[in-house]
């Protein structure tokens, strides 16, 4: 009986010692997965901080990146827009707009006796007090049977025909002109005006304004051979 005793007291002192050991390890397991929990939050927040550092330095990159796209893109539309005036006084470009369509042309009466026939044709002189209206009136291009007009540009008469920048044609000659229609119109209709003394001799000129007057561009040469640029006007 005794022997037992002793036996079950040295059980139990293994039982309690075994809890005892159980009991220490789920309390340290416990506070570790505690720690891991506090810890958790801790390590997303700081996870968070690098990203929103990260995504910081992307933004002022990207900022940086779209000023200087900006600041090409400004000075690329400044250079399209030169080039485009340039061209365009050049006028090395077609153009469209509104304006006026004018057309001209031989008239159809017979001299009476004794009158010179050339009064009731086109000359050159006819054209240009044409187009010197027109540019007075503030036409910003214009041009004659599809041949525009540029500061060099020459209108006189070729025997039977017309030469415009060296390239003739006969009559009927059409002009268009582009700039404020109404402007234009008046200008060759006012009173006492080239409508009225060609009307005289029954020459042809007839006028119409439209919103979508086509200009083609210059396609002669431009030569230079004796003009140089004056360098000493240069800062």
């Amino acid at each position: 009986m005794q022997k037992f005793k002793d036996m079950f007291m040295r059980g139990g002192w293994s039982i309690t010692l075994a809890c005892v050991a159980i009991g220490f390890m789920l309390t340290v397991q416990f506070r570790h997965v505690q720690s891991a929990k506090n810890a958790l939050p801790n390590q997303r927040i700081e996870e968070l901080s690098a990203r929103l550092i990260q995504t910081e330095e992307d933004r002022d990159k990207l900022s940086e990146q779209l000023q200087t796209l900006k600041e090409e893109t400004s000075k690329f539309a400044v250079s399209r827009e030169l080039t485009d005036d340039l061209k365009f006084r050049a006028c090395s470009v077609p153009l469209v707009g509104e304006g006026i369509v004018i057309k001209m042309d031989d008239s159809v009466r017979i001299a009476k006796a004794g009158e010179n026939q050339n009064l009731y044709l086109i000359h050159d002189d006819d054209l240009l007090r044409v187009i010197n209206e027109l540019r007075a009136a503030g036409a910003e291009a214009i041009s004659i049977n599809g041949q525009r007009l540029i500061a060099t540009s020459e209108i006189r008469c070729a025997g039977p025909t017309l030469s415009v920048n060296n390239v003739r044609s006969a009559p009927p000659y059409e002009i268009s002109a582009i700039g404020e229609k109404k402007s234009l119109e008046n200008a060759v209709k006012m009173r006492g005006g080239v409508a009225e003394t060609l009307k005289v001799w029954g020459i042809v000129l007839e006028v119409k304004t439209a919103d979508d007057v086509k200009i083609p561009a210059y396609s002669g040469s431009f030569n230079r051979v004796y003009a140089k640029i004056d360098e000493s006007n240069k800062e």
